[in-house]
């Protein structure tokens, strides 16, 4: 089997082309700066931007994995637009064009839109979407889901919550950093679904076996919600300390959220939102369309993003 990646020194991408490549599977890799990976794939150079998928790279492909795309950064507008939407519609194209039986996009729960209310969420409660990133990704579902609904080419897009594991970014180290730094834990507020790394490769690398025909779209999380004080706590249990009883006041961690808004050039209360929200999501589809389960919660994974076994610090 041949697969294309894109996207493949980042987070995810990384993780998956070496379970590919433990699978036996062909991986075609490319990302915006290129290189070579811990398993010894070659990464071709492809900015998505200004560049296109050279053909031969298409050759005898049998799915391709589109993992690439502007997150966590502070874009503009049009970059968001050309890389998550126009890019990804062109990828799609030349994989269609290429005969290419399977193509698999990795969009996000952000194309939903802000969470409204405390309940959680299905693939089709969608409200107007407001920020350039989450604007980018629904405008490429949307688009995907009107060229190859009836397509003979499979196309399925995948809305991960939050993905935690090792080397994992954005609010999970901050909440390592505070840790670290023996700050109290945060009070019980919030709720958030996630998924880990290690269950989403293994997601994909099933989609890339048993493809399903027509136009899917799935949430995947791990059907739990995760509150920023529980994910604490487990990080303090990793780093081999007690629980402590001793806890901050919400008002505190507000400070402490609108401070780093400031320092990242954020409109206040964006941190805040993020750590002690509710955005909560429903696997419920996923589950019933697939042999797919998740494997792993928080608590499982919480030691590799610590960097610890359970040493006492």
């Amino acid at each position: 089997m041949k697969c294309l990646v894109t996207g493949a020194t980042g987070f995810v991408g990384r993780a998956l082309c070496e379970r590919l490549n433990d699978d036996g599977v062909d991986v075609i890799a490319t990302s915006r700066s290129g290189g070579i990976l811990s398993s010894g794939v070659t990464v071709h150079a492809l900015d998505l931007e200004s560049g296109e998928v050279l053909p031969e790279w298409l050759a005898s492909v049998d799915a391709v994995i589109h993992l690439a795309g502007i997150a966590h950064q502070d874009a503009t507008a049009s970059a968001y637009e050309a890389v998550n939407y126009r890019a990804t519609l062109d990828l799609a194209a030349a994989a269609k064009s290429a005969g290419v039986k399977s193509f698999i996009f990795l969009s996000s729960v952000k194309a939903m839109g802000s969470p409204v209310g405390f309940d959680p969420r299905t693939e089709g409660q969608c409200v107007p979407v407001t920020d350039p990133y989450g604007h980018s990704k629904r405008q490429a579902e949307l688009d995907l889901r009107s060229t190859y609904e009836n397509s003979d080419m499979s196309v399925i897009v995948l809305r991960p919550a939050l993905i935690y594991g090792a080397g994992a970014l954005g609010n999970i180290q901050l909440l390592a950093k505070a840790v670290r730094a023996r700050i109290p834990r945060p009070p019980e507020r919030g709720g958030r679904s996630m998924i880990a790394l290690d269950d989403l490769t293994e997601l994909l690398s099933l989609l890339l076996r048993e493809p399903p025909g027509g136009f899917q779209l799935w949430i995947v999380c791990d059907g739990r919600s995760y509150s920023a004080s529980k994910i604490y706590v487990l990080m303090q249990i990793a780093l081999g300390r007690d629980r402590s009883k001793i806890w901050l006041p919400l008002w505190v961690w507000r400070s402490i959220c609108g401070m780093r808004d400031m320092l990242g050039n954020k409109p206040l209360g964006t941190t805040y939102s993020k750590i002690f929200g509710f955005e909560t999501y429903l696997n419920t589809h996923l589950l019933a369309s697939t042999n797919w389960r998740p494997a792993l919660t928080f608590e499982d994974a919480v030691e590799p993003i610590m960097g610890t076994k359970g040493v006492a610090s």
